[in-house]
């Protein structure tokens, strides 16, 4: 995979008549309470503008009413040197994650415990129209370390797992799914990372691929699914899932999460469509403390069972209204930089 970068930005070299979406995104979780930090860098550009930054903020803790979120927008995004991106105070990078969000801010520090996941497996499709969304996951394990503030509370964040997530595309799937998982109880190194999507193609909407991996108790990652692969089974709402495919090896695995309702936070994405055409809009449910499991059905010898009790992220992205999460104010990518 040495042809994709999983870290360098797109947007920069874009072209100027074409629109664009492009996000960081990072999520954690403390080892021993249901708390976790969401934060995501965007960028979207609109066909024939200049790109628009923003920065998205959640602290999820199951004893809240709800999850306390922001975002806030900002032109003229960069990438300065040595960090991946900076949009307005935040900045995203190898040697450190700060900025701020509403009245959130941070200062953090991550340590991969894993080489970065090419979820699609192929440098071609990277390149290739389909599918428009391209995800890489720099780090789909990593050690926390460093301090959150939210109003007047202070997070000590040292030790906290999660991962850090990069993805680009000319527009959003149809449907899409995200799953990351960590903290299982009967094993510790475990990890896992799922990204499943459907397509509109004439007018018809593909079945879900899904492409990710797992990794248990430090050994190699053993991939998921695959762009050809068949027998994926998903049965999802905005606060449960089940999902069912088989790894590179054969093996039959079945991943259940639920998030609950008051550690569930709904956004709003749109595509990067010309100022004179319909939006694109979706909503999207996202909880970074879900409840995991994740089953390994082997044919020669015993089935295998991991859960963790809020290490599970699970985000549907989906085009109806009536799930019944409530939407955070604003729309990604309303802010029109100057022409």
């Amino acid at each position: 995979m040495s042809a994709v970068s999983a870290t360098d930005a797109r947007f920069p070299s874009a072209s100027a008549r074409g629109g664009m979406y492009e996000s960081y995104y990072l999520r954690l979780v403390s080892p021993d309470k249901p708390i976790g930090v969401w934060i995501r860098h965007t960028i979207h550009k609109r066909p024939g503008r200049p790109a628009a930054g923003a920065v998205w903020f959640t602290l999820f803790d199951r004893e809240a009413e709800r999850p306390l979120a922001w975002r806030e927008q900002f032109p003229d995004p960069q990438v300065p040197d040595g960090a991946w991106l900076k949009v307005g105070e935040a900045v995203i990078g190898p040697d450190g994650i700060e900025g701020r969000c509403g009245e959130a801010s941070w200062s953090l520090v991550a340590t991969p415990r894993a080489a970065p996941l090419f979820h699609l497996g192929r440098d071609f499709l990277y390149r290739a129209p389909l599918p428009k969304t391209k995800p890489v996951s720099p780090m789909p394990d990593a050690v926390f370390g460093g301090e959150v503030t939210v109003g007047d509370r202070q997070i000590d964040i040292s030790g906290w797992r999660g991962m850090i997530g990069h993805n680009w595309g000319a527009e959003h799937a149809e449907r899409w799914i995200w799953l990351a998982g960590t903290g299982f109880a009967a094993d510790p190194e475990a990890w896992l990372d799922i990204v499943l999507g459907r397509i509109r193609v004439a007018g018809r909407l593909t079945p879900w691929v899904a492409n990710g991996a797992y990794s248990l108790a430090g050994h190699p990652p053993v991939r998921l699914g695959g762009m050809l692969a068949r027998g994926v089974e998903v049965s999802e709402t905005a606060h449960h899932l089940d999902l069912g495919l088989r790894d590179a090896g054969g093996r039959r695995v079945e991943i259940r999460i639920d998030s609950p309702p008051n550690a569930t936070v709904g956004w709003r994405y749109a595509d990067p469509v010309p100022r004179d055409r319909p939006p694109r809009e979706h909503d999207v449910a996202h909880c970074s403390i879900a409840r995991l499991s994740l089953t390994l059905r082997n044919p020669a010898g015993p089935s295998r069972t991991l859960t963790t009790d809020h290490g599970g992220a699970y985000e549907l992205g989906m085009k109806e209204t009536d799930h019944g999460v409530p939407i955070e104010p604003g729309v990604e990518g309303s802010l029109e930089p100057p022409a």
